[in-house]
């Protein structure tokens, strides 16, 4: 069988969950990082990875038959599309995969989203995710290329958890009413991907979370349960003392719905839930 070739534009904490999965399964994996020790770590788990900005990735493009993007967009837009626009037209990739975010629904008030609703992002971070989305959207109608965008809700997964702020003390229960946030286990992420790979021919948004959009006090809480700890103390959200980054992370409330993913993609998740996917990290921590 012919080698298939990954090619991550961006190695974050989603994306190397991807790479490592498929890389067991046979498949050569290039990617790229700004940070030259962890491009010496990765190489040390049989990826191939690029320092950029500075290494040229153009024969990296001509090569690879499958493109999985995970870099983050900024004020001057996707950094890989403005670096390589005319190389990617003339890219013979099978599949094109866009790690993008649930903040481009923006706030719903706690109602509930699909793949459908209309885009108002209420951050500049969701603002340049939906220029981005735009962008490769654009790119592969241009030329014909596959495109499966994953909309992915909060991200967590081994070292990504409450587990060590509940231990230390340090985790608190903001209770803000009706505040409610969609959430997805990182391996639950690389099942969906794998799964679109696999059907290269289904295209589009993708949502990419569990069954339970849930209160933030509410992770918390079971988590020192788990942990047999006490529950930290309820704060209330308007006099609760916080950066700002950490207020604006209460500025969005919304369910988001993952029918898609299980109906075209036919996925069934591991971790339908957060208290599921609390019960493995703490087994493996």
């Amino acid at each position: 069988m012919t080698e298939r070739t990954l090619l991550v534009f961006g190695m974050g904490y989603s994306a190397l969950a991807i790479a490592q999965r498929l890389r067991a399964d046979g498949w050569r994996v290039i990617g790229t990082t700004r940070d030259p020790e962890k491009a010496r770590t990765l190489e040390e788990v049989r990826l191939e990875m690029r320092v950029w900005p500075g290494d040229d990735l153009t024969a990296d493009i001509a090569a690879a038959d499958h493109l999985l993007v995970s870099a983050a967009p900024g004020p001057e837009g996707d950094p890989f599309l403005a670096a390589y626009g005319e190389a990617l037209q003339h890219a013979s990739f099978r599949w094109i995969g866009y790690l993008s975010t649930t903040g481009v629904y923006g706030d719903r008030g706690g109602a509930a989203v699909d793949e459908g609703s209309a885009l108002q992002p209420t951050t500049k971070r969701g603002q340049w995710r939906q220029e981005a989305e735009a962008g490769w959207t654009s790119l592969a109608e241009a030329v014909g290329l596959p495109l499966a965008i994953f909309r992915l809700a909060g991200i967590y997964g081994p070292g990504r958890g409450p587990f060590a702020k509940v231990k230390s003390g340090s985790a608190r229960r903001i209770v803000k009413p009706g505040q409610v946030f969609s959430r997805i286990h990182v391996e639950d992420i690389a099942t969906v991907v794998c799964a679109s790979v696999a059907r290269p021919e289904i295209t589009g948004i993708f949502n990419v979370c569990d069954d339970l959009a849930a209160p933030p006090q509410d992770v918390i809480a079971y988590a020192a349960e788990l942990l047999g700890l006490p529950v930290p103390k309820a704060e209330a959200f308007e006099s609760a003392e916080m950066s700002a980054m950490a207020r604006s992370f209460y500025g969005e409330s919304k369910v988001v719905r993952n029918n898609r993913i299980k109906e075209a993609l036919d996925v069934a998740l591991k971790y339908p839930t957060y208290r599921e996917g609390l019960q493995a990290l703490l087994q493996r921590e």
